[in-house]
């Protein structure tokens, strides 16, 4: 079982794991893998292994918000400070809110430059945002893209408020549990049977860097308090909604991930279960932003290095569109000019993607570990990797 990612180039070493599964409304059509989620254990990969999926992350939160924004719990395009119970303002605009919809797409001239996960359990996210370094003086929000990960510790805060309910815990209720996805933000909420099967991440020497839980959930899923301890009864709701990584921290399978564009693709619905309004689904995918010269940033600065310049060229709400016929964008790793939607994903040396062609009804999860040093790919701003799992070629 290899596909075509065993060999990414002739100077390139292999992913040390991979999966691809292609999907279509009605379920997957097919699946491809190759090598060992655990190499110390020899524990072959499959496609049913949950691995932290990175950016795809905010995708699911996403989803998660949009089920309030149905319920009329959240507004898209109200000031979120009174529901925070903070001003939440850029300094150099003040007199401009900032809302879920600027947020969801990275619109909210917000930066990563004062961090953005790092937030113990007894800290507040309000810290971050109250640093003047937090924020881009020269754009109003709503002018410009600058992708930026600590717009959704800020979604997750608002869901906290609106809900009463932990981040992670509120997930399961609205999107993993009625979509029977076995998958976790940040290990607290799943089994021990399922943190069994963690995909372990690895750097460039092949050593384990995340997720090497061997059988065992972690002690501590969350950033330990400042004295060091781990106590989660000290979670306030909206206090800190980095706790359980919206931006990056999610746990599924690449089956799991299949049945989200599944949903996606079925405008809201799978199996009989309605998680989205079709109104919501159209919301998510239409383009917010797309690029021109002076509108935007097409690389995320706080990266791994595996995207260049070129990479987001149109954004919705946390849904990256493919195919941009713009000049400088680079934002076709299947290089068939085909327009898809979804997002990517990169950290610890992952690499991983969920695309969705709604037009023909069908759709492709994949990830790749052992990649931190990917090299970059031929006609895309992607690496080789992605590329060639785009494709699927064997």
């Amino acid at each position: 079982m290899c596909v075509a990612a065993c060999t990414t180039s002739a100077s390139a070493s292999p992913p040390i794991a991979s999966v691809r599964v292609a999907f279509d409304r009605n379920g997957a059509t097919d699946t491809q893998l190759h090598g060992f989620a655990d190499v110390a254990a020899k524990r072959a990969i499959t496609a049913e292994d949950p691995v932290r999926i990175a950016s795809i992350s905010k995708l699911v939160t996403t989803i998660g918000a949009m089920r309030l924004v149905d319920e009329g719990k959240l507004d898209l395009d109200a000031d979120l400070s009174p529901v925070l119970g903070w001003r939440l303002r850029n300094p150099a605009f003040p007199d401009t809110p900032i809302t879920l919809r600027l947020l969801l797409s990275h619109r909210a001239s917000l930066t990563d430059a004062a961090g953005y996960w790092k937030v113990p359990i007894d800290g507040a996210l309000r810290d971050i945002t109250d640093d003047p370094k937090a924020w881009d003086a020269t754009h109003a929000p709503g002018t410009f893209f600058r992708y930026a990960n600590v717009n959704f510790p800020l979604v997750a805060s608002a869901m906290e408020k609106a809900t009463g309910e932990r981040f992670d815990i509120l997930m399961q209720r609205l999107v993993l549990a009625p979509l029977k996805i076995d998958a976790c933000f940040n290990w607290e909420s799943c089994s021990r049977e399922t943190a069994a099967r963690a995909v372990v991440q690895y750097d460039p020497t092949g050593k384990p860097v995340y997720d090497n839980l061997r059988g065992r959930k972690p002690g501590c899923a969350v950033i330990r308090a400042t004295d060091g301890g781990c106590d989660l009864s000290q979670w306030m709701p909206g206090r800190n909604g980095a706790m359980f990584s919206p931006q990056g921290g999610l746990r599924i399978s690449a089956n799991g991930l299949a049945r989200i564009g599944r949903m996606l693709l079925r405008e809201g619905e799978l199996d009989g279960v309605r998680v989205l309004s079709p109104a919501s689904v159209r919301t998510m995918f239409e383009p917010q932003w797309t690029y021109t010269a002076d509108n935007g940033l097409t690389v995320e600065e706080d990266s791994s290095g595996q995207s260049r310049k070129g990479f987001f060229c149109r954004y919705g709400l946390a849904v990256q569109t493919l195919a941009t016929k713009r000049e400088g964008c680079r934002d076709d790793p299947f290089g068939d000019g085909i327009e898809r939607s979804g997002h990517a994903g990169a950290a610890y040396g992952q690499l991983s993607g969920v695309w969705i062609d709604r037009a023909s009804g069908t759709g492709v999860v994949y990830f790749a570990t052992g990649m931190e040093d990917a090299p970059p790919g031929a006609h895309s701003a992607f690496t080789a990797v992605e590329e060639m799992l785009a494709r699927g070629a064997r």
